[in-house]
């Protein structure tokens, strides 16, 4: 079992892995520096990063191999890879393995069908977390991307009937493109069918006496011709959707980031505060909460995709049903702080600056830019933007590990969005 852990399954670019290095280096330092003294291959890791995906592809790429080299110096930390997606891609993890005995694992254990899977392992981890300590909890997977264009959909399907399989409920919440995963009539002739599958989930959780449910964005749903009846009371009906699909208001989706169970994505992750060393540096929740507090990275340039776009609207849609919510701009994210962007009045676009400023009055939702992002990229955050805070490198560590005021929460999630 692991204190913290991460999912990993888009492009590890080496940009992305040093500031994860840079995270594990402040906790390592400034958290937990004893287990750089006493600690051994043999103890249980403290983080565990599990692999699979394009992510996969860092582990031999030379400038990304020499980082995890690095990470990987610290006995406490192991890497778990996706053996049937290593293959497909006919990536080794010889050499890396050779370096770090011990902490890099590419066999799978054995799932519900007698077959290795990366997704029971993902799921063993879950049932040590202090979200899920009831026999039988619920896991959740948070899908933006859309099908078939995107493997994610598919790995979320893979955790969901891993999570079945280990006696977890399930739950899929679809934003963006990720409502796509849930129409009908679905007929691929080159991968696997995912409103197929979900019905098979939806099956087995049924047979299981376990509950499945599929919670879809209305706004999303319309914007892509799902809805066919809205009571106008956050309940839409769709010809189009499977018979689990049911489609509501972003609000229904937060509710249940409300509860403590865990929920990953794509990239994703749960970090657990530390008993000490926890005080609130920066912010603070405005009411007390039991809430695990949100932190979601936005690595994606505006207005070529909906990815950022969604992305605070889905914070300020969290941190509007009492969630603290951090939200750190960071990659290409940075983008949506610079420039001084015009709209004719009689477009249908948006201006990404004055949406952040028109959501940042909320006491629950705070703001903050990584500077070597921004220096990277010899850009500049707009001097309009007061409420985004600029950090380095020891603020985000602050951010992923220490307790934030007001907030009695073991954990924290994360979404690398």
């Amino acid at each position: 079992m692991s204190t913290h852990f991460f999912l990993l399954s888009g492009p590890l670019t080496v940009e992305r892995l040093s500031w994860l290095e840079e995270s594990l280096k402040f906790y390592f330092i400034q958290i937990y520096p004893e287990s750089l003294m006493y600690r051994t291959n043999t103890d249980k890791p403290v983080f565990t990063f599990f692999l699979t995906g394009d992510a996969l592809s860092s582990i031999e790429v030379p400038e990304t191999q020499q980082l995890w080299s690095v990470i990987l110096s610290i006995a406490a930390v192991r890497i778990v890879c996706d053996r049937q997606e290593l293959d497909l891609r006919g990536i080794s993890t010889e050499r890396l393995k050779m370096k770090n005995p011990g902490q890099v694992v590419d066999v799978n254990s054995l799932s519900g069908d007698k077959q290795p899977s990366f997704w029971t392992d993902l799921i063993a981890e879950l049932k040590h977390s202090p979200a899920t300590r009831q026999p039988s909890d619920t896991a959740g997977w948070f899908q933006y991307e859309s099908p078939y264009m995107h493997r994610s959909a598919l790995y979320g399907i893979r955790f969901l009937l891993a999570a079945l399989e280990n006696r977890f409920s399930a739950e899929l919440y679809a934003d963006l493109d990720g409502v796509h995963m849930g129409h009908i009539g679905q007929n691929p002739t080159d991968a696997e069918n995912i409103g197929q599958r979900l019905d098979e989930l939806a099956d087995r959780a049924g047979k299981s006496d376990l509950a499945f449910q599929i919670l879809a964005s209305s706004h999303s749903a319309a914007a892509r011709g799902y809805n066919t009846f809205d009571d106008g009371e956050g309940i839409v009906v769709s010809t189009s959707g499977l018979k689990s699909f049911k489609i509501r208001d972003i609000s229904t989706i937060v509710a249940r980031f409300r509860h403590n169970h865990v929920i990953l994505s794509e990239n994703a992750g749960s970090v657990q505060f530390p008993w000490k060393n926890s005080a609130p540096l920066f912010d603070r929740a405005e009411q007390s909460s039991t809430s695990f507090p949100l932190l979601i990275f936005i690595t994606k340039s505006p207005y070529s995709t909906e990815h950022a776009y969604g992305a605070i609207s889905f914070a300020a849609a969290c941190a509007h049903k009492g969630i603290l919510t951090r939200v750190v701009f960071i990659e290409d994210g940075v983008y949506a702080l610079t420039g001084k962007p015009q709209v004719s009045p009689d477009a249908a676009g948006f201006n990404i600056i004055d949406i952040i400023n028109a959501v940042a009055g909320n006491e629950n939702l705070h703001l903050f830019a990584l500077t070597p992002s921004l220096q990277k990229r010899g850009a500049v955050k707009n001097p309009e933007l007061k409420a985004v805070l600029e950090i380095g490198y020891p603020g985000l560590g602050k951010l992923m590990f220490y307790l934030p005021g007001n907030v009695q929460a073991e954990h924290q999630r994360v979404l690398i969005i």
